[in-house]
């Protein structure tokens, strides 16, 4: 088991520790994407799985009443990774009016006539709301370097950039949890010939599938480099085992729960007088 892998000292048994602490190094290939601990089976975490979904349900309401703060959750993985299954599964049943998911594609025109961090900002969540975003602002030290769209003179630099933008998102409210959700190789091979296999899911493949898939062994040197230069205190990334999507959805929805009861939200005081109110007839 990594380092990154063992039970928190003085916490219950079956939450292991997948943050990456600032200034550590991950390597990809040492963390078993699939680690389960004791679980065996999506039924041995179904009702822990719900359990979170509550915590989380519960925690957004008082989050959205107190206005004051937001929660920007990024989430990032190869493709088939699980983004889209994380999001229906760890989310379903919140309250849409405090939630938010924005996906990032290719840029537009006017996107890329802009810095690169532009089109990120002005999705970035309100207070006492929730963010997701499905890829991020970390494509743009991801595939732009993978496929070399530009020099590393551009994309370098822009460690730190992301750092003083996330940094000033905190300052300002905004708390931010990233997710790496890790896949192996293989993984990925049984998940593209299911979609391939089933003629309902043929619309989420894509040729260019393929050729994404050569440049396994790039896109994870790059996704290593962005997690050991980009986890700070203010805005760490975690490193999920998801080769198992249940138990990838608990270790979400356990880490988000649990960042929003340490942020504890609370409903905003009632007005003065409400005991003498009568509501008339």
């Amino acid at each position: 088991m990594s380092e990154k892998s063992k039970v928190v000292e003085g916490s219950p048994p079956d939450y292991p520790r997948y943050r990456v602490e600032p200034g550590s190094k991950v390597s990809l290939a040492e963390i078993d994407p699939d680690e389960t601990e004791r679980y065996r089976k999506k039924k041995d975490v179904a009702k822990k799985l719900e359990a979170q979904r509550r915590r989380i349900r519960d925690l957004q309401e008082r989050l959205y009443a107190e206005n004051r703060r937001g929660l920007l959750i990024v989430l990032q993985a190869m493709d088939t990774g699980g983004k889209d299954g994380t999001i229906k599964h760890v989310f379903g049943g919140i309250n849409p009016q405090g939630c938010r998911v924005s996906s990032f594609k290719a840029p537009s025109a006017e996107e890329a006539n802009h810095d690169f961090l532009w089109r990120y900002h002005k999705s970035v969540p309100a207070k006492g709301r929730i963010g997701i975003f499905n890829r991020s602002h970390y494509e743009d030290v991801l595939v732009v370097r993978v496929k070399g769209l530009v020099p590393e003179e551009v994309w370098r630099p822009r460690y730190g950039i992301i750092n003083d933008f996330e940094r000033t998102l905190s300052a300002g409210g905004i708390t931010v949890l990233k997710f790496f959700l890790h896949i192996s190789k293989d993984e990925q091979k049984k998940r593209l010939q299911a979609r391939l296999d089933n003629p309902e899911k043929h619309w989420k493949f894509s040729s260019n599938d393929i050729k994404e898939r050569a440049l396994w062994d790039a896109y994870q040197a790059a996704f290593e480099d962005a997690i050991n230069n980009c986890s700070t205190e203010h805005a760490p990334w975690y490193v999920v085992p998801a080769n198992k999507k249940w138990y990838r959805n608990l270790v979400v929805a356990r880490t988000i729960a649990d960042t929003l009861e340490a942020m504890d939200p609370q409903y905003p005081p009632a007005e003065e007088g409400l005991e003498k109110i009568t509501i008339p007839d």
